[in-house]
């Protein structure tokens, strides 16, 4: 066994092989390119000023609508949040540095998912031997620090969530929710990423990835060099593995590297000229 100095866990390890990956060859492409598929790179460059006022539209419109639709919750209008405070930071996120990884669907999701039960958990619990407001500093910060580490774990780091969790328990109208806290951050994250991928699929690409930038059907070097395979499953295996350039320029790339259309355009117009 490694010692504790070296220990290392891969989320995605684990996780990677039972993702599906996304079905583009079945989706119709106009709602394939919402949902950040591109068959050909984009070639037309926008300026800033442009970009500056879609990302103005899109973060007003989201929150605007979080708050209107978090409303007509008779709960939520009687007591809680209209909205969650750490969805003004994912704004900026998702509608400004919606390139990140930080900003990707499976981050933002997860890591609002995870933020929110762990807070809502350490409130109930800590409620139970006090309601003192040390009792909730302290919880607060255990909440953060222990959604922070789990988001690291997973891979779904989404630096809102940290304020989501903390949120969830030093705030009186996110603690009177209690448990509808949950679904009130799902809402929010949920009408946040529609708006996101309307408005940042003009002019732009989003997201760059629902679950990883790794390929999700690739073969694994393990089942390549499975000594339980004959010699033609290992060929066929092998021949996965290999970059062909076909004569017209075309790079045939094996499933196991991801590149982006941008990329491969560029590795093809290289490959011609060779």
């Amino acid at each position: 066994m490694a010692p504790l100095s070296q220990l290392h866990f891969d989320f995605d390890r684990y996780v990677n092989p039972m993702v599906p990956a996304p079905p583009w060859d079945i989706v119709p492409y106009p709602i394939s390119y919402l949902l950040g598929h591109r068959k050909y790179p984009a070639r037309k460059k926008y300026g800033n000023i442009l970009l500056n006022l879609r990302t103005l539209f899109g973060v007003f419109v989201s929150l605007i609508l979080v708050q209107v639709i978090s409303h007509q919750i008779p709960r939520v209008a009687a007591s809680g949040p209209r909205i969650v405070a750490s969805f003004g930071a994912a704004a900026v996120l998702e509608f400004c540095a919606f390139e990140s990884p930080f900003a990707q669907p499976r981050n933002l999701l997860a890591s609002q998912l995870i933020a929110s039960v762990i807070g809502v958990s350490l409130s109930k619990l800590f409620q139970l031997r006090s309601n003192d407001d040390w009792i909730r500093w302290l919880g607060g910060a255990l909440a953060c620090a222990i959604t922070t580490s789990v988001m690291d774990l997973t891979k779904t780091i989404h630096p809102p969530a940290g304020a989501t969790a903390l949120i969830a328990v030093i705030d009186d109208s996110a603690q009177s929710l209690g448990w509808d806290f949950i679904p009130l951050v799902l809402l929010g994250c949920g009408i946040m990423l529609l708006v996101a991928l309307v408005t940042n699929n003009i002019f732009t690409r989003f997201p760059m990835y629902w679950w990883t930038q790794e390929e999700l059907t690739a073969p694994s070097e393990k089942s390549i060099s499975d000594p339980s395979l004959d010699d033609e499953e290992k060929a066929a295996k092998a021949q996965l593995a290999e970059i062909v350039i076909t004569s017209g320029g075309q790079v045939i790339l094996p499933k196991h590297i991801h590149l982006s259309p941008e990329e491969k355009l560029l590795l093809e117009t290289i490959s011609s000229k060779i």
